[in-house]
């Protein structure tokens, strides 16, 4: 089978989280809201349509590439048709089947209500841009999970202070929500609503939740907060009290320097 560049891309990010150490066993996801044509090449057959709980009627007859349930990241390469597959919609979006991959009996990732709430908010929001929800397990924005407050003002403001490219890359911020049951309606839901206002959402002692354009963009986004996640991490372990960080001022000329709307909640005078 000649895959279509949607595949091989999706099959390179899945390979390029496993070697990030994102990915242990058969954690996280990745969805990606596929033109028909982007499949081209792939034999569809459907099987059972499956009812969702809630209709999303703006993902209507949409495709959607995703990762498997119990599959892990790493076989995606050798084994595309059983780690990954593609599902659609029925025509009011209160439905989904698998039309190809999955094989031996397997179903899509057990976050799916989470994925296609995100990704139905995410359609909404952007006007159709972004196509990506992007389910990883980064270590050390984990780690911090376990000492910061869940809160988002102080998560983001936190890591905006590590480096540029974090306010820079997420300027809107990110949300934290605290522990709950994975593959839940409650997570799902929960997370829908901090999708409104953030491209990244932090569940607390689990793992990051992102949505971008292009495969580029949301791979990046998630590798920008657990970089920066990663300076706090070691930040910490050298001192309980940080010398010097950038103030409100700083990032203020950088908001002007690069044309950033930086929420003023973020911007508060902490020393």
């Amino acid at each position: 089978m000649e895959r279509p560049e949607s595949l091989v891309k999706f099959i390179r990010m899945c390979s390029d989280g496993y070697l990030m150490g994102w990915h242990e066993c058969h954690g996280g996801n990745l969805t990606y809201r596929a033109a028909k044509e982007e499949l081209a090449g792939l034999e569809f057959k459907g099987r059972e349509w499956v009812p969702i709980e809630k209709q999303l009627e703006n993902l209507a007859g949409e495709y959607f590439i995703v990762t498997g349930s119990g599959k892990t990241m790493r076989n995606a390469e050798i084994y595309p048709e059983d780690t990954l597959g593609v599902i659609e919609m029925n025509e009011d979006g209160t439905a989904w089947r698998i039309v190809w991959g999955l094989e031996n009996n397997g179903g899509p990732t057990s976050e799916l209500p989470a994925h296609l709430m995100c990704q139905s908010v995410k359609k909404e929001t952007t006007n159709g841009k972004y196509r990506f929800v992007y389910h990883a397990h980064p270590a050390n924005v984990i780690a911090l999970s376990f000492v910061l407050p869940i809160n988002d003002e102080i998560f983001t403001r936190e890591l905006w202070e590590m480096e540029p490219e974090c306010a820079m890359i997420f300027p809107a911020g990110m949300g934290v929500l605290p522990w709950m049951v994975p593959g839940t309606e409650e997570i799902a839901e929960l997370t829908c609503e901090k999708m409104r206002e953030y491209d990244v959402v932090l569940w607390a002692q689990h793992g990051l939740f992102v949505s971008g354009e292009t495969f580029d963009s949301t791979f990046g986004l998630m590798n920008t907060v657990e970089k920066g996640s990663e300076i706090l991490v070691k930040t910490l372990s050298m001192i309980s009290i940080k010398r010097q960080v950038p103030g409100v001022q700083n990032f203020k000329d950088m908001a002007k320097a690069f044309h950033l709307d930086l929420p003023d909640k973020f911007l508060f005078e902490k020393y």
